[in-house]
């Protein structure tokens, strides 16, 4: 699967990397001021290549959008016409205090589906932290795969990223529709004062039970 990753930092070299080592053709896109940057840090990665947003997105089928918050609706413009394609929103909007980033008005991924109509956004990969994304994770009671929670309003386009989440070693568990996002991004907000602020260590996974 031809897969475009827009950002090149540790979230997004995590997950490129990953799936790069799956078998996917893995391109990451950023912008010209951070090429030289990008293609240094990953030059000893396998099977990537670093471009421009806008070069790296032409003809993926999945986006997967890893760039900060703040960075994300310009970061969505440069990557120029994604109507049809699934773009998974890897962002939190996180604010002063570790408050929800948009005051909890409404989730981060429907501000992004607003920045890109035509696109099928699907939340995901939001509620770990980059060290979680680089290798499968470890199991979980007795074996089992841990939960990664995805939300969106396109049901084909969460089956095929649940094909991803499978193969990287996750059990995939759809949320519902996109609103409910704006729950996923709290329960990001959760884990960053569990891990981040209380020092859990920063695995810590999420699990279904039944």
């Amino acid at each position: 699967m031809r897969i475009a990753v827009i950002g090149a930092g540790q979230v997004g070299s995590a997950l490129g990397t990953h799936l790069a080592r799956l078998g996917h053709e893995a391109c990451f896109g950023v912008r010209a001021e951070s090429l030289a940057k990008a293609r240094a840090a990953l030059a000893t990665a396998s099977g990537v290549r670093v471009a421009l947003t806008g070069e790296a997105t032409t003809g993926a089928e999945v986006v997967f959008l890893a760039t900060p918050f703040a960075a994300a609706v310009s970061a969505v413009a440069d990557a120029g016409d994604l109507t049809g394609r699934i773009l998974v929103d890897c962002t939190n909007p996180v604010g002063p205090g570790l408050r929800h980033g948009l005051d909890s008005r409404t989730s981060g991924a429907e501000t992004i589906q607003l920045a890109a109509p035509g696109a099928r956004v699907v939340k995901a990969f939001t509620v770990y932290g980059f060290e979680n994304f680089a290798a499968p994770p470890a199991a979980v009671n007795g074996g089992r795969k841990p939960a990664m929670p995805l939300a969106g309003d396109d049901d084909a386009a969460k089956r095929t990223l649940a094909t991803l989440v499978e193969a990287m070693g996750w059990e995939p568990l759809d949320c519902g529709a996109l609103a409910q996002s704006l729950h996923l991004e709290h329960m990001t907000l959760l884990r960053i004062r569990m891990v981040r602020v209380d020092r859990r260590r920063p695995n810590l996974l999420w699990a279904v039970a039944s």
